[in-house]
């Protein structure tokens, strides 16, 4: 029985584009065939519109600043998550 499946490759593996109906933990073999003539997965161009370069980096002591004029405590949090146990 055979099926085709569309896949991207990204960091080192191969990931559906689809839900795929295949049983766990059992050994597949496939066929790697580039389509031609499809367009890129990525919109590159719209990826860089969203990410300008300001020219310049945020420190570790600015992030620091930013993170901590967050309301609240996540150690609270958790803590509240576990006495509701």
């Amino acid at each position: 029985m055979g099926k085709q499946l569309h896949v991207i490759y990204e960091n080192g593996v191969l990931r559906p584009l689809d839900p795929v109906d295949l049983e766990e933990h059992q050994r597949y073999s496939i066929e790697i065939v580039r389509t031609a003539g499809d367009e890129p997965a990525l919109d590159e161009e719209f990826i860089e519109s969203c990410a300008p370069d300001n020219g310049r980096d945020v420190s570790i002591e600015e992030v620091r600043q930013a993170l901590s004029r967050i309301p609240g405590s996540l150690s609270e949090d958790i803590r509240a998550e576990r006495d509701r146990r």
